[in-house]
C-alpha cells in the first residue's frame, strides 16, 4: 500500500487535488483528518448538549421528564446505526456514505437550533442521532483501510485524540456556548465544521469503484429487528432510574422488546444470506474478546467523566463553566499522551499497554474514592489528569489489538461492532451509576440517622451551636430549633451524597481489576498475513 488501500493503485479515482498529495505521500495523513472531524462532531454532540439541559428546559416550558428525551432519542438512534455502517458502506459507497452522514447530520444540528418547540427538537435530535450514528465506525474502518500495521499506531493516535478529548471538552464548550450565546448556538456551531468535513470527504476521498458495491437485496428484517432490540435498550438503560427500573410496566416492556428483539435478530443475522449486520465476525476471537473489554472500558472510563461533573455541580456547587475547565486538564493530558503512545504503540505488545492503562485507572478511582468534605479543585487535579492518561493507554492499543489482525473483508463490520460495545458501555456505565448513586446515598443517609438523635451528645451540642447562631437573626426559639434541624439534615444530606460517590469510584476500581484476564483472550495487533491483508 504504497498510498492508500482506498484506491489502491488506481489514481483515476482521485480528485486532482488528491492526485498531487499522494504523489507526495501526504494523503492518507489528510484523509485521516477529514475521517476523524466527522468523528469529533458526533462524539462531542454526546456531551455538548448535558450542560445546555436547564436552559432549554426553561426556555421550552419543559418538564425534567421530557427533556431527557433531547438526549435519549439522540442516543437511540445513534446505538441503531453503529451496527449497519458496514452494510450501508458496502452498499452506497464509503465516500457516498460519509458525505451522506454528514450533510445529514449538520442539516438536523440547524433543524436543532430553530427548534420552536420541545417536539420539534426531540425529532431533530433522533435525526441527528441517524446521520451521525456510523461517522465514528465509518472513521475508524476508513483508517484501518488507509495505512499499513506499521502506520496504524500513528494514525490512531490522531483519530483518537478527538475521541477521547471530545468528552472531556464537549461539556466545557458547552457551557461557554450556552453562558455567552445561548442554548441554540451549541447545534449552530456544528453548521461551519460538517460544510467543510462534507467538502474534505468530496475533495480528498477517493470515488468508490461502483462495480464493488453491494446490489444483493436489503435485509429489512433484521433492520428493524436491529432498531427494536437497541432502541428498547438504550430507552430503558436511560429512563430506567427515573421511572424506579421495573417497578414501571414502560421500563418492563421496553426490556421484554430487547431481548425478544434480540434473540430475533441474531436469529435472522446468522441464517440470513446477506445479513444487514455481519455477526459471523466475531469468529475472530480477539474481535470479540476487545469489544467485551470496550463495553468494561465504555462503562469505566464514560461512567467516571460523567460521575465527577455530577460530583461538583450538586457537591461543589460548580456551574458548568467550572465544570469544564475543571475536567481541560485531563483532556490535555489525554491529547499528549496520544502522541506519545502513537510512537510506542507499534513497538509493545498492546495488551501491556492496556494493563498499564487499566492500572492507572484503578489508581485514578482509588484517589476518587478519597473524596471527603474539603475535596476541591486541587485534590480532583491528579486523579483527572491520570484518568486522561490511562484511557489513552487502553482506548488506542485496544482497537489496534481487537481490529489489527482481522483480514481486510471484515474490519468495516468489525469496527462497526467494536465501536457499538463501547457506545453501549457508557450507556449502561451511566444507568449502573446514577442507580447506584441513588441507592448508596439511601443507604449511607439511613445509617448516618440512625446517629442523629437528641441523645447523642454530639448532636445536642451541635443542636446548641446552631440553635445560638439562627437566635441571633430570631427571637422565636420554635423556629430557630426547627432551622437548626433543617441544618443538620442538610448535612447529612451531603455527607450521604458524599459517601455514595466514594463507593461509585471503588466499584469501578474493582471492575477493571476483575476483567484485567480478558486481556489474555486479545491479540498482538496483527500478524504478516493480517497485515498484508490490511495493506
Amino acid at each position: 500500500m504504497s498510498q492508500t488501500g482506498l484506491y489502491g493503485s488506481d489514481r483515476t479515482l482521485l480528485s486532482p487535488i488528491a492526485q498531487r498529495l499522494a504523489e507526495r505521500d501526504v494523503l492518507k495523513w489528510v484523509i485521516a483528518i477529514t475521517a476523524a472531524l466527522g468523528a469529533i462532531l458526533e462524539v462531542i454532540d454526546t456531551s455538548i448538549v448535558n450542560v445546555a439541559m436547564p436552559d432549554i428546559q426553561g426556555n421550552l416550558g419543559a418538564t425534567l421528564a421530557e427533556v431527557g428525551w433531547i438526549s435519549t432519542g439522540y442516543a437511540c438512534a445513534n446505538v441503531v446505526m453503529i451496527p449497519l455502517t458496514a452494510w450501508l458502506g458496502h452498499r452506497f459507497g464509503r465516500r457516498q456514505y460519509l458525505v451522506f452522514s454528514l450533510a445529514g447530520f449538520t442539516a438536523a444540528s440547524v433543524l436543532c437550533g430553530l427548534s420552536t418547540s420541545l417536539m420539534m427538537l426531540i425529532v431533530a435530535r433522533v435525526l441527528q442521532g441517524f446521520c451521525g450514528g456510523g461517522l465514528l465506525a465509518k472513521a475508524q474502518s476508513i483508517l484501518f483501510e488507509t495505512f499499513s500495521r506499521k502506520e496504524q499506531p500513528a494514525a490512531q493516535a490522531l483519530f483518537g485524540i478527538g475521541v477521547i478529548a471530545g468528552p472531556a471538552f464537549g461539556p466545557l464548550l458547552g457551557g461557554y456556548l450556552t453562558d455567552t450565546f445561548g442554548w441554540r448556538s451549541i447545534f449552530f456551531i456544528n453548521l461551519p465544521i460538517g460544510i467543510f468535513a462534507i467538502a474534505m470527504t468530496i475533495v480528498f476521498l477517493p470515488r468508490d469503484v461502483v462495480g464493488d458495491l453491494l446490489r444483493k437485496s436489503v435485509d429489512w428484517l433484521g433492520i428493524g429487528l436491529l432498531a427494536v432490540t437497541l432502541g428498547c435498550f438504550q430507552t430503558m438503560l436511560e429512563e430506567g432510574q427515573q421511572d424506579d427500573w421495573f417497578a414501571s410496566r414502560f421500563i418492563l416492556t421496553m426490556a421484554a422488546g430487547a431481548i425478544v428483539g434480540l434473540v430475533f435478530f441474531v436469529w435472522r443475522e446468522l441464517t440470513t444470506e446477506y445479513p444487514a449486520v455481519d455477526l459471523r465476525v466475531l469468529r475472530h476471537r480477539s474481535l470479540a474478546a476487545g469489544s467485551l473489554y470496550s463495553l468494561v472500558l465504555g462503562m469505566g472510563l464514560y461512567g467516571v467523566i460523567f460521575a465527577v461533573p455530577i460530583f461538583v455541580q450538586n457537591y461543589l456547587h460548580f456551574t458548568a463553566m467550572q465544570s469544564g475547565l475543571l475536567l481541560m486538564p485531563g483532556g490535555l493530558a489525554s491529547a499528549v499522551m496520544m502522541v506519545i503512545m502513537g510512537k510506542v504503540s507499534g513497538r509493545v505488545d498492546p495488551r501491556a499497554l492496556i494493563a498499564c492503562g487499566a492500572l492507572t485507572t484503578v489508581a485514578t478511582a482509588l484517589l476518587l474514592a478519597q473524596i471527603n468534605p474539603d475535596t476541591g479543585t486541587n485534590s480532583l487535579f491528579l486523579p483527572l489528569v491520570l484518568r486522561g492518561l490511562g484511557s489513552v493507554m487502553m482506548f488506542l492499543p485496544l482497537s489496534l489489538a481487537t481490529l489489527g489482525s482481522l483480514p481486510q473483508r471484515d474490519i468495516a463490520a468489525g469496527s462497526g461492532f467494536y465501536n457499538l460495545t463501547r457506545q453501549m458501555g457508557s450507556s449502561i456505565g451511566i444507568a449502573l451509576i446514577t442507580t447506584v448513586l441513588a441507592h448508596r446515598e439511601a443507604v449511607h443517609r439511613s445509617v448516618l440517622v440512625e446517629h442523629i438523635t437528641t441523645a447523642n451528645p454530639a448532636t445536642a451540642q451541635r443542636m446548641n451551636m446552631l440553635a445560638g447562631a439562627f437566635a441571633q437573626h430570631s427571637a422565636d426559639p420554635v423556629a430557630t430549633h426547627q432551622q437548626a434541624w433543617s441544618a443538620i439534615d442538610h448535612l447529612v444530606s451531603g455527607q450521604a451524597l458524599l459517601l455514595s460517590f466514594a463507593d461509585v469510584f471503588l466499584y469501578v476500581a474493582i471492575a477493571f481489576i476483575a476483567t484485567l484476564p480478558l486481556l489474555f483472550l486479545l491479540g498482538k495487533g496483527g500478524n504478516k498475513a493480517a497485515a498484508a491483508a490490511a495493506h
